[in-house]
């Protein structure tokens, strides 16, 4: 690859050429956190960070650990340390870090963590996100090793701005990008808490829509729905019923959505002789098995165009007396809830189409309500994907802005500012 004038090959790619390649021990320190036994937490106490603690690159505190014991000084926490999972049962947290703030000071760490300590302070943050010290640390864990050890840590290598005015200036982009980030993920939570407040209010008659009155009535869903059905797996040893173009929705697959696309497709004939029925736009499914996980337990979906599911997806019809938007929003708000009191099962919680036909659902007395209440919700859901869509590009922005600063492809100040 030809390098332009004024930049120069290197280990870690194309750097201009003022700019060094250093180890990550030359400019700091990656210190080993706490260990402590489990008669050390308490209800107060040191808040020690954990992995929980680090969620999309951000500080989070939420399933918060406090330990009644001795910290030393070194190993309390200071603004500016990133702190990074460095051991975890899960391999895809490994690498993934934070950046303290000044809400972390006096904090601590566990031993399944580390904190780098540097001179270049938020700017390391920002490495341990980028692709330059993500690929290291793949390569170092390879396909055995399970942890990043502090060794290891002080090794990677990271190109350096040479002087602290671009450092900042660098640094001060990525916080801005943040900044909005942060603003959007508030923004989403509150736009996610006025919608379950919505929830509550609307699908339990505690509200009532302009127009709309009379008594609601409980019901079992096999009294409103006409038939249920789950689907099944073709043969893995038919890899070609893997190649065709017949949409297949998988239970990882629900997550309160419309699917439009599936991750994977099959053939006609896998359609055929597994017996599939290729549901129409507009199909309510849920979750039947593994309904112990939090992550699947509740989880439901709309088709959004002509596919089949696997054994693990129910797909119900409703009579013309209930609106499937309702049952999708009603199964959103009390899906979890139903899980926990019918499913069956001693080591998989799954559900059966005779216990979906007992799960209970509340009814406005007619169905014009049960549309109005859906189109209320469906809106918000709406609004919500809106501004998610946006943090998603913003954060695809951040990491395009990743590949041109970090590596000085694009340049903030000149050279001659940063030695003024």
């Amino acid at each position: 690859m030809e390098v332009r004038p004024g930049y120069k090959q290197t280990e870690v790619g194309i750097i201009p050429e003022e700019w060094e390649v250093k180890v990550l021990g030359e400019i700091g320190e990656a210190l080993i956190g706490l260990t402590y036994k489990p008669t050390d937490v308490r209800q107060h106490g040191t808040l020690v960070l954990r992995s929980s603690n680090i969620q999309n690159d951000t500080l989070a505190f939420e399933d918060n650990v406090f330990v009644d014991t001795v910290i030393p000084e070194r190993i309390r926490v200071r603004t500016d340390d990133v702190l990074i999972c460095v051991r975890n049962g899960s391999r895809g947290l490994i690498g993934k870090s934070a950046l303290l703030d000044e809400r972390t000071e006096g904090m601590t760490f566990g031993a399944f963590m580390a904190v780098y300590r540097s001179q270049i302070g938020k700017l390391a943050s920002y490495l341990f996100q980028s692709a330059i010290l993500k690929r290291q640390i793949n390569e170092h864990l390879g396909a055995t090793i399970n942890q990043i050890t502090n060794k290891s840590l002080n090794s990677f290598r990271i190109p350096v701005p040479p002087t602290e005015p671009e450092q900042r200036a660098i640094a001060t982009a990525f916080s801005d990008v943040d900044g909005l980030l942060g603003g959007l993920d508030r923004l989403i939570a509150k736009k996610r808490d006025l919608k379950q407040a919505a929830m509550q209010q609307l699908l339990t008659g505690q509200t009532r829509l302009p127009g709309f009155h009379g008594e609601w009535e409980v019901k079992r869903l096999g009294d409103v729905i006409t038939h249920c059905f789950s689907g099944a797996t073709p043969r893995r040893s038919r890899p070609d019923f893997y190649k065709g173009n017949v949409r297949w929705i998988t239970s990882g697959e629900l997550n309160y959505n419309v699917i439009n696309d599936t991750m994977e497709k099959i053939s006609i004939e896998a359609v055929a002789e597994t017996n599939l029925t290729i549901h129409p736009v507009g199909t309510f499914l849920m979750a039947i098995t593994g309904l112990e996980a939090e992550g699947t337990r509740g989880a439901c979906a709309i088709v959004g165009a002509p596919s089949t599911t696997n054994q693990s997806c129910m797909a119900v019809f409703p009579t013309d007396d209930l609106a499937g938007e309702y049952l999708f929003h009603y199964y959103v708000f009390r899906g979890k809830f139903l899980a926990l009191q019918y499913c069956q099962g001693t080591k998989q919680q799954s559900y059966t189409a005779s216990l979906v036909k007992q799960l209970p659902i509340a009814l406005p007395p007619t169905l014009p309500e049960q549309t109005a209440i859906a189109e209320v919700l469906t809106e918000m859901d709406g609004e919500l994907a809106v501004l998610t869509h946006r943090r998603e590009k913003t954060r695809a922005l951040k990491q395009a802005m990743m590949q041109e600063l970090l590596t000085g492809k694009t340049r903030l100040i000149s050279t001659r500012q940063a030695y003024a």
